[in-house]
């Protein structure tokens, strides 16, 4: 069990000191800004949607390894995938990291969203479910086309 948690710390890591899709993309349709007080973590989703379809997103920000590396994945996740897709994607991933049940047995419609099996250690310590969600509630309010800044509070 514990070469796997290194192997878990290693991703998120490597997603957080060096993640992917970061800034703004060339066309964008939506963005939103979220924030976590508690942490400090800030963030911006960018989207660009044509045809339902998420064709480009990225963000911006700073925070901790966290939310940097659950931004960074889910940014690798949803490009090509359509609004209906990204609703299940982001209801299985808070179930993943909110969720009392075992990581390995929550199973996902999503196979994709194995990849973020990684973050689910994060249910352990309840502060940093915050840190995991903060990017995809900020995506979810970008694609809705919410003003209003997210919060963790």
């Amino acid at each position: 069990m514990s070469e796997l948690r290194e192997l878990y710390q290693e991703v998120i890591l490597d997603h957080g000191k060096s993640p992917r899709n970061f800034g703004r993309p060339p066309a964008v349709t939506g963005e939103s800004h979220g924030h976590n007080p508690l942490c400090g973590d800030t963030i911006t989703i960018y989207v660009d949607v044509a045809n339902g379809v998420v064709t480009d997103i990225g963000f911006e920000g700073r925070g901790c390894a966290i939310s940097m590396a659950s931004a960074s994945m889910m940014t690798e996740m949803l490009r090509g995938k359509s609004r209906d897709e990204v609703e299940a994607m982001f209801a299985e991933f808070h179930a993943l990291v909110a969720s009392t049940e075992p990581a390995c047995e929550a199973g996902f419609e999503t196979p994709d969203l194995d990849k973020l099996i990684v973050l689910a250690g994060v249910r352990e310590f309840p502060m940093r479910v915050k840190c995991a969600t903060l990017p995809w509630h900020t995506m979810k309010a970008a694609l809705d086309g919410e003003d209003e800044e997210i919060t963790t509070e």
